[in-house]
């Protein structure tokens, strides 16, 4: 029996073609195995039963990190091959699936902690199970001479390893060790030190307990590290950083220290030593040994463990949690180049340790959470993208989405899939937009894409569309909610109408104002909206963002009259001066600067400020986690005191409550109360599945207390795509492919 076999998936760069080879070898299969444009291609000869099984255990034994989407058999005529082989790869039309980063492997962690290994202590470790990917490629087909790794000439040993097919470093494209690979450099205050390469990590881990601050070189970018515990080095990043509250993220050395830091369940434990090794949100205990700057005023943390050599080998030498935060400027693309550190950011760190393997495209850290037993993504980045969605459509064209402003992303549309990027982050500045191109053109290098069309969001004015427009292409726009329902449709390759609640910071709608609290009735053929919230106005506009203490007041303007609000005896009032809230009065009056919005972020916002959480802002969602830490969880029923009238969410009655409230009181009384118009609105129409997307969802408070009252069966969220804006591009690519 002969047969050509194509498998299409994750399926280059993990070992496949090697586990193809022993399996063929195990089953006493003939002929050869090699990498394709579009995945793996097999040829397989031999008994029939023999093939048959070699066919069954290439699904059920493949390679850890290997994710098979399909697999494709067509019987051939027999070549009658005496051997099996792996042949060089073959360039054919790019569409196999880029494979991701992965954390180092326990089988490489025990070579570099035993004596008698040619690579103990060896930092950049990696083998065809673990290591560098995505951010090392220049191009497909995931071969060495495509990535960075091509600008080092193995030594003997390493070439054998990576040439015998029963090794576990068989076609491990970064292999290396200390005498042909990588190697590490260690500079302090700007002076390059000359240490053995086995004493660099040693004289790094001892900066680090001297109260130092680090950067250091991961898979995508770099990171600023310093011991978590203490409070005045933290204090310092905060200050030279310029990060007041925003907060940080901790590497833990193990689970046991983790159970130290937070409250954790079994699926927090299996998300954070998952292989993609993300960041993971958890609640913070009340004692424990982190610096009360990790996390200011809010009782959440980011916590991840170490995955690469390097994290291990400093906690090797180390006992403290070390505080680990992205190494850019806020709002900017994380930083891959010592060079850019330097220029960027050499005023915050007091050392730099730095290796010679360059990283071609930039990948910040996964970031998520556990709710209700489910896995949810705030950011998918390393160790999960590029990630791909298939449909049983085609795009009649080749299309590219480009999102919109906030966590952008970008993805394109080709055959019957949509490949979306990496986390790009927030167009606001001149480099992250250059970043964002660059994303556009890694895909278009990796797949030899050339749009036909663009899609983009409805807004003129952000950086995403302007680009677009200037390409002189066909261009479609999209209203920004439309497009986060449409995301979560994709991913449930749902066609139905649905009920979606689409509620987040801000986003045009179709009407020229700024929505962001809708209901939509929706599919993919369009939508109604059938509920907001009623409006109010953002005084100052974009500073209204910045000062959550803005939005209240003007919550107030709309329910109360002047000289009663004057008289309030309520955090909100008291941060302003009685001749700033006459001035604003009067602007509120005119409606100058100041734009109606049905925004559900803002009214978290405003409720922080009524509750005297939150006056100014600065980071953005800083009021919803602040409220979720003040919340009380009862087991009633949340009560609702948000009144819905002809589909508008009316705040006046929880507004007017609050005035009276504790901080407690009024933060469970707002995030019961969103819960309640999700369950009032579920009942009105109880014959449609419900969407969950867009920012506020991110709140996972409110997340599970939803779906503590609505069926989760009825519920369609967001799995391999993130809650917020990153889904954009993909809603936007899903209405193009079924577009009549």
């Amino acid at each position: 029996m002969h047969l050509k076999i194509e498998i299409f998936g994750i399926v280059q760069g993990v070992g496949f073609r090697p586990f193809v080879y022993n399996l063929a070898k195990k089953h006493n299969i003939k002929g050869f195995v090699l990498n394709s444009g579009k995945g793996v291609t097999i040829y397989a000869e031999g008994d029939k039963e023999r093939v048959k099984k070699f066919l069954e255990e290439l699904e059920t034994l493949a390679p850890p990190l290997s994710k098979i989407d399909k697999i494709i058999t067509k019987e051939k005529e027999a070549q009658n091959f005496t051997k099996f082989e792996i042949k060089e790869s073959k360039s054919s039309k790019k569409s196999t699936l880029i494979p991701p980063d992965s954390r180092v492997c326990q089988e490489c962690l025990a070579e570099i902690r035993d004596k008698s290994n040619r690579r103990f202590g060896y930092p950049l470790i990696n083998c065809t199970n673990c290591g560098p990917r995505y951010t090392i490629i220049k191009s497909l087909p995931y071969d060495r001479k495509n990535t960075s790794m091509s600008d080092f000439e193995m030594c003997k040993e390493c070439k054998r390893e990576y040439q015998d097919p029963t090794n576990r470093r068989y076609h491990a494209q970064p292999i290396g060790c200390f005498e042909c690979g990588p190697k590490l450099t260690l500079e302090i205050e700007g002076l390059k030190v000359k240490l053995p390469q086995k004493e660099i990590i040693k004289s790094v881990a001892k900066l680090l307990k001297d109260g130092k601050i680090v950067a250091v070189k991961g898979l995508g970018g770099f990171h600023l590290l310093c011991d978590a515990t203490n409070s005045e080095v933290v204090s310092r990043l905060r200050t030279r950083k310029r990060r007041p509250s925003k907060p940080f993220a901790v590497m833990v050395k193990n689970l046991k220290e983790v159970k130290k830091l937070a409250v954790i369940s079994k699926k927090d434990e299996e998300l954070l030593d998952s292989i993609f090794n993300p960041i993971v949100l958890l609640k913070s205990k009340k004692s424990m040994p982190l610096s009360h700057l990790i996390a200011p005023n809010i009782n959440i943390l980011g916590l991840i463990l170490p995955y690469t050599p390097i994290h291990h080998l400093l906690f090797d030498e180390l006992s403290s949690p070390l505080v680990l935060t992205s190494a850019n400027i806020s709002g900017e693309p994380i930083i891959a180049s010592s060079e850019e550190m330097k220029s960027k950011l050499g005023l915050v760190f007091d050392a730099i340790l730095d290796f010679d393997r360059k990283i071609i495209n930039g990948c910040d850290d996964s970031l998520a959470m556990v709710v209700k037993d489910e896995i949810f993504y705030l950011r998918v980045a390393r160790g999960l993208a590029p990630i791909s969605i298939k449909f049983e459509r085609e795009f009649s064209t080749p299309s590219l989405a480009v999102g919109a402003n906030q966590k952008s992303t970008v993805s394109i549309g080709f055959d019957n899939k949509i490949i979306t990027s990496a986390h790009i982050g927030d167009l606001d500045s001149i480099d992250s937009v250059k970043f964002f191109e660059k994303n556009i053109d890694i895909l278009k290098r990796f797949y030899e894409f050339r749009p036909q069309n663009i899609l983009c969001d409805l807004h003129e004015d952000y950086e995403s569309s302007k680009w677009a427009k200037e390409q002189n292409l066909p261009l479609q726009k999209l209203p920004h909610h439309f497009s986060h329902t449409l995301a979560v449709l994709a991913e449930h390759n749902c066609f139905d109408e649905v009920l979606s609640f689409v509620w987040d910071g801000t986003g045009l709608g179709v009407d020229g104002k700024i929505w962001g609290g809708e209901v939509l009735l929706a599919s993919v053929n369009g939508f109604e909206r059938v509920g907001h919230f009623r409006e109010f106005r953002l005084l100052g506009g974009e500073r209204a963002i910045k000062e959550p203490k803005r939005v209240a007041l003007a919550l107030l303007f709309e329910v109360l009259e002047l000289d009663k609000i004057l008289k309030l005896k309520n955090p909100t009032i008291s941060s302003f001066k009685e001749f700033e809230i006459k001035a604003l009065y009067k602007t509120w009056q005119k409606g100058l600067n100041s734009p109606p919005t049905s925004s559900a972020g803002r009214l978290f916002d405003a409720f922080g400020s009524l509750a005297g959480l939150l006056q100014e802002s600065s980071y953005e969602g800083e009021s919803g986690l602040i409220l979720e830490s003040n919340y009380t969880k009862t087991d009633k029923s949340p009560q609702n005191l948000l009144q819905i009238r002809d589909g508008v969410i009316d705040w006046e009655n929880l507004l007017k409550s609050s005035l009276t409230l504790t901080a407690e009181e009024i933060s469970t009384n707002f995030i019961d109360s969103l819960a309640g118009v999700v369950a009032e609105f579920a009942q009105i129409y109880n014959d449609k599945k419900i969407i969950l997307a867009g920012g506020v969802w991110q709140n996972r408070t409110l997340l599970e207390r939803v779906l503590d009252i609505i069926p989760r069966n009825r519920v369609l969220l967001p799995k391999k795509l993130p809650l917020n804006d990153g889904s954009i591009s993909v809603g936007q690519l899903f209405w193009q492919i079924n577009k009549k």
